[in-house]
């Protein structure tokens, strides 16, 4: 029935069907205009993390606000008046930036040593390095020791400085963060009903419009501070840090590697086409059917609202490699029939092909599909998104493979077009034949060697990885981030949250005005006799064991300001003086160098440290480990009196989880395929030769990266799964095409010699245009792209050796479909 339905649109009514294919394509580009990108923070997120939720708490408690991150490096000394009026300009015209709060640089910072009156006048009537009075060399010297703003404000040898530009907050987007994590709890609790339900579409369509409103407005200001940075640029050496410029960057990656690896794909695929082909229509079918597979993803994508992300973003040139696979070897099954067949019609051949392919090809969709499904286990939103995107585009391409392709043939093929040998020879396929043939213990002995070395080279993995190795070291994002590693106390945020004892005040009395009344009592007088001396003393031991750790940078807490405080004052601070020093520090400095590091109402201290991210030894799973150690065993604190946070949770989180997925990952893949290869031959034996020459493959490329100490990421993680899901296609179409020859042949040998003169080629073409279509992805900025591209396509190169020999050698010796007829 279905076959009698297909015929009528493909053979019969082709031009219904190409007609049909149009209206889809029309509909496609009508909605890719929706087609977004994403490169928020999201990717470096697990849903559902904890430590997010404790991260924000935190950030709302101190106060943490969204900034930009200058480094300034000027040609002259800081000491010079020419410096500080050059960076008063600077500041001046960043400041007048609608979207900018406020600027903090190093001539903002208060100089408490600049004159010789009391402490607290000296709080009080604070001066600058911007204040004409005020002695720049004492003033910048000052600075230089200061253990607040050492490795700070200004780098250990005072040549270059940090400048903090705050970004006026959106309060619109936080309360769409916070609807966001409330319908996510009712989700995860199953607490939401129908009209909750319908109210978080809505919300989720209105939060997505939003967000791109505000990457749209972030991508205009950072081009308007980089302009400012280029002006001023002259004087002194300027970088741009910081959350929002990554964020900006990264959709700047995203958009130039779709079109680089898109373009890059489909020219290569020209290339190869033309030389498989050496005729302009095989050149043009396939391309139309890549084409089109592809605009209709675009227009779904949108149509959807799915946004493409760092992780997705070489989707175009997957399913381009995928979809272009497929072609190949319907188009050459379809000119070897009209070889073998010269009497059967044009169209008989479309109708005989389609019907030969139909099966090998879905169960090689199928297979993939398994593979990029597998990557749902992986608990990572974006690696989720892309295992579905993927899906979604096979099954696109698919169904484009088979309607197209056909259609095409029909209408415009013609007798002079078709010419093919099926008698032709390739010097690889036919070196690689009788190389199986021959070599049983060579081959079954460099299998051995590969599985022992994959075993030793998957045991060294790890997945320790540091954010600015992601990128290129010529990218303005890299320059940055290593110059605030080196000079600037570090990039990685880390904050160690220290819980005291909370008392409570005793009231006599125990009724309902009294309870308001102590309420009010406490959040007014609690700091009078919060700062006792044993507290001070815990924040200053935490502090200086953070401080002397070697991985770590810069170290912030409560700790500096009295340690400032004890200097100025010559003498240490008891607790009755720290409480009245505290009450007598104006609002604007207590704002900014206190609050951040001391919630009274809490009960707790903040020690705020940054992560020298570049250093090459650095381990940050042990790290985090150490610090909770040594808190518990060497500094006598209890769980409940410490709690660690941070940029560094969440990344290490998302770390240990793709490591956890992997091996989930795998599994899946490895049962699902089985399962197909088992339902595709019924036959356990042909299951077992089919997946074990790609598999192998598989741990090879993982063994290689553990060799060469490679720490898996968000796309390296990967590459094992998607690999034998694409590799495989090769075993099957090699093994289907193997059973149709043997039951003809009756000869294991020549059925060998049969299939590499036929499918094999197919296969050697189809695996050279993915390996060196998987080769455009080094041309992006970011570093996993790179590797991915590299690794696949070099898993590729090893699951063809390993299909066009291995995999005969096994079907040999094995002899899965019967005795061979010994006469023929």
């Amino acid at each position: 029935m279905l076959e009698k339905i297909y015929k009528k649109f493909v053979i019969d009514f082709p031009k219904i069907t190409l007609l049909l294919i149009i209206i889809s394509i029309v509909f496609s580009l009508y909605h890719s205009k929706k087609f977004n990108l994403d490169a928020s923070s999201d990717a470096l997120l697990l849903e559902g993390d904890s430590d997010l939720q404790y991260l924000r708490e935190v950030n709302e408690r101190y106060g943490a606000k969204e900034f930009l991150f200058l480094t300034y490096s000027p040609v002259s000394s800081f000491e010079d008046s020419q410096t500080i009026i050059n960076l008063k300009l600077l500041k001046s015209k960043i400041e007048q930036l609608s979207w900018v709060e406020k600027v903090i640089t190093i001539i903002d910072v208060p100089l408490l040593k600049s004159t010789d009156e009391s402490l607290m006048e000296r709080i009080k009537n604070y001066k600058t390095l911007s204040h004409p009075e005020v002695d720049k060399k004492r003033g910048f010297e000052e600075i230089l020791e200061s253990p607040i703003y050492k490795n700070y404000v200004v780098s250990e040898d005072g040549k270059t400085s940090g400048i903090v530009v705050y970004l006026k907050e959106d309060k619109r987007l936080n309360e769409y963060i916070k609807i966001k994590n409330k319908y996510y709890l009712q989700q995860k609790n199953n607490t939401l009903n129908n009209l909750e339900k319908e109210k978080l579409k809505i919300f989720n369509k209105e939060y997505e419009q939003y967000k791109n409103l505000y990457n749209q407005r972030n991508h205009q200001n950072i081009n308007e501070i980089r302009k400012i940075i280029t002006k001023y640029g002259e004087s002194a050496k300027i970088h741009l840090g910081g959350i929002p410029m990554i964020a900006d960057d990264m959709m700047s990656f995203i958009k130039k590697d779709i079109i680089v690896f898109g373009l890059g794909v489909f020219i290569f695929i020209i290339i190869t086409l033309w030389l498989v082909f050496k005729n302009i229509k095989w050149v043009i079918f396939p391309l139309l059917g890549c084409s089109c597979s592809v605009i209709i993803m675009l227009g779904l994508l949108g149509f959807l609202g799915w946004k493409v992300t760092v992780i997705s973003s070489n989707f175009i040139a997957l399913m381009l490699i995928l979809n272009m696979a497929m072609n190949i070897h319907l188009t050459v099954r379809f000119l070897q029939i009209k070889n073998d067949f010269p009497n059967f019609t044009k169209n008989d051949s479309v109708m005989y092909a389609s019907k030969k392919m139909f099966l090998p090809i879905l169960y090689t969709v199928l297979t993939t599909i398994c593979a990029f499904l597998s990557l749902i286990f992986s608990g990572i939103k974006p690696i989720i998104d892309f295992g579905w995107m993927m899906t979604l585009g096979l099954s696109v391409s698919l169904i484009v493979t088979f309607f197209l392709i056909p259609s095409l043939l029909s209408l415009y093929a013609t007798e002079k077009d078709i010419s093919f040998k099926d008698d032709q020879k390739s010097l690889i396929t036919n070196s690689l034949g009788n190389f199986s043939k021959n070599n049983t213990v060579i081959i079954f002995g460099i299998t051995i060697f590969v599985l022992l070395a994959s075993i030793r080279g998957i045991s060294k993995l790890e997945v320790e990885n540091s954010f600015i190795n992601y990128f290129d070291k010529e990218t303005e994002i890299y320059r940055g981030m290593k110059k605030i590693d080196d000079d600037l106390g570090g990039t990685t945020p880390l904050d160690v949250i220290l819980k005291f004892p909370q008392k409570k005040i005793q009231n006599e009395d125990d009724d309902e005005f009294s309870e308001w009344e102590e309420e009010e009592q406490s959040q007014e007088d609690k700091s009078k006799y919060w700062f006792t001396r044993d507290k001070m003393d815990r924040i200053l031991k935490v502090h200086d064991y953070l401080d002397s750790q070697p991985e770590i940078g810069k170290v912030l807490s409560f700790g500096s300001i009295l340690r400032v405080a004890e200097d100025l004052n010559k003498k240490e601070l008891q607790s009755l003086e720290i409480a009245i020093l505290y009450s007598k520090i104006p609002e604007e400095i207590k704002k900014e160098v206190v609050s951040p590091y001391i919630s009274v109402e809490k009960d707790e201290a903040r020690i705020n440290l940054r992560i020298k991210d570049s250093l090459q030894d650095l381990k940050r799973n042990e790290l985090i480990k150490k610090i909770k150690r040594d808190l518990r065993d060497d500094l006598g604190l209890t769980q409940d009196e410490y709690r660690l946070t941070g940029v560094l949770i969440l990344f290490n989180n998302l770390l240990q989880s793709l490591f956890k997925s992997q091996i989930l990952t795998l599994g899946v893949v490895m049962l699902g395929i089985s399962a197909m290869f088992f339902v595709l031959f019924r036959n356990i034996q042909i299951s077992f030769i089919g997946v074990i020459p790609n598999f192998i493959a598989a741990f090879f490329i993982l063994g290689i990266i553990g060799l060469m100490e490679i720490p898996l990421d968000m796309m390296t993680i990967t590459i094992a799964a998607i690999t034998i899901g694409i590799a495989v296609d090769n075993s099957i179409h090699y093994i289907y095409r193997f059973k149709e020859e043997f039951i003809k042949i009756k000869n294991y040998n020549k059925t060998i010699d049969r299939c590499h003169s036929t499918v094999g080629i197919a296969i050697l073409n189809t695996s050279i245009t993915i390996v060196f279509g998987f080769s455009i992805l080094i041309l992006s900025n970011f570093i996993p792209t790179i590797y991915f591209g590299i690794f696949t396509g070099l898993a590729m190169l090893l699951a063809l050796l390993s299909v066009l020999t291995l995999l005969p050698k096994l079907i040999v010796v094995l002899k899965p479909f019967g005795e061979e007829n010994k006469t023929s």
